[in-house]
């Protein structure tokens, strides 16, 4: 680590970090609370690290596939870059389709079970699709991306996670503050004022159950 990076680095190696897992189907809005997240997390508390699965995959992944042994790795490798932060401290957000829950697991016993909150990031195949902001599904169905998850691959759900975000019928900020009350108790840190998820709540303008504007915030 340079001396630059290292001197920027606040001094938090005596809290414990943890490891923040949102696994879900492309497209039901990972990335999206992972982003919010950490836009609006007090790093007083804990530094932010975001771990996003395509920009690591044109990076440090860039030599992986998405055959079943590929993915292992991916998950394997970002589990080992994680835990790298997880020592000085850091609040990590990793989002990742992970669709096999063998490999969630692996994730899990690198770090250890005490560091780690399972998300799962719910939404059908039928509004993933609907969606189709990168336009992935549409090349699934055309056959132009074989083993797709939710298409022509299969996703696992997470059977005991350690919280449950129902992207289809609940906003951005009503998720988010599910977030950060969740992660807060898991690091025992005093609940405060969420001003910025207040602000993000009032921008969705109230939305509601299942409705057009909610849904359509929905990134990735």
């Amino acid at each position: 680590m340079s001396d630059t990076l290292r001197d920027n680095i606040p001094h938090t190696s005596a809290r414990h970090g943890l490891l923040v897992w949102l696994t879900g189907l492309s497209g039901s809005g990972k990335t999206t609370l992972a982003q919010t997240l950490q836009a609006t997390w007090n790093t007083s508390h804990h530094p932010v690290m975001l771990l996003d699965g395509d920009v690591l995959r044109r990076g440090l992944c860039a030599d992986l596939g998405f055959s079943e042994q590929d993915r292992s790795e991916n998950m394997r490798r970002v589990a080992h870059v994680a835990e790298l932060f997880l020592q000085q401290g850091f609040l990590v957000l990793a989002a990742f389709i992970s669709p096999l829950e063998q490999d969630r697991a692996r994730v899990r016993q690198i770090i250890g079970a005490s560091r780690m909150l399972e998300v799962y990031v719910s939404c059908s195949v039928q509004e993933c699709e609907r969606r189709d902001v990168k336009g992935l599904y549409r090349r699934a169905r055309a056959g132009e991306i074989p083993a797709f998850t939710g298409i022509s691959a299969p996703y696992e759900a997470p059977q005991s996670p350690d919280l449950i975000l129902d992207t289809e019928t609940q906003n951005t900020a009503s998720c988010v503050r599910q977030l950060h009350h969740t992660i807060q108790a898991r690091l025992q840190i005093p609940p405060g004022p969420l001003e910025a998820v207040q602000d993000l709540s009032r921008e969705d303008g109230g939305t509601t159950r299942g409705s057009a504007e909610s849904r359509v915030r929905w990134n990735s």
